[in-house]
């Protein structure tokens, strides 16, 4: 039986908020802790992930944090104090493998999000981020999700990433006008 949109839209809601509840807030708090604390920020992602973490890019930006996107050409070297953000839904790809290990041997902090908690790029990270979403590593098994291809996973991305700007805000005691003001008027 096919499903209406309306009905396609219900159950995408109802596979975000199960996945958001099971989200560890002593998480989110380490990284508002790291983020608030780090000296430059450099931020990663692949494919679809890397849209999200873009996104991420922005808010902080829009915070008044040194961030930059790995692969711009305006991103400066990390090192000591410094942090480097990177997603691997499926828990690895050679590219994040490669960005972790330059940025531990120059003393650089690693943050991965990742819906695999015990793939190997979590295992080389300071902290990870445990997103519990199906990623398109595992979305042919028995719960697959309504959203094609993983999806599910880019979607809490989006979720995660702005509450976690709107803790960031807090901790840092910003206004929401201060993130307005610095929004390009480039556009």
């Amino acid at each position: 039986m096919t499903q209406t949109g309306s009905e396609i839209f219900e159950t995408a809601l109802d596979e975000l908020g199960a996945v958001v509840r099971r989200i560890d807030d002593g998480r989110v708090d380490a990284a508002c802790a790291m983020l608030a604390g780090a000296g430059k920020i450099a931020v990663y992602g692949c494919g679809r992930e890397a849209l999200q973490v873009k996104g991420f890019a922005m808010r902080l930006f829009h915070l008044g944090l040194p961030v930059a996107v790995v692969g711009d050409m305006t991103t400066p070297p990390l090192g000591r104090g410094d942090l480097l953000v990177v997603s691997a839904g499926p828990g690895s790809f050679s590219t994040v493998l490669a960005l972790l290990g330059v940025a531990r041997e120059s003393g650089a902090r690693t943050m991965v999000v990742t819906a695999q908690p015990d793939g190997e790029a979590p295992c080389a990270a300071d902290v990870v981020i445990h997103l519990p979403a199906q990623t398109m590593a595992d979305d042919g098994g028995p719960a697959t999700s309504v959203l094609p291809m993983g999806s599910l996973y880019e979607a809490v991305q989006l979720l995660f990433f702005d509450v976690l700007a709107i803790r960031l805000r807090e901790r840092l005691g910003r206004a929401p006008d201060e993130m307005r003001a610095r929004h390009t008027n480039l556009e």
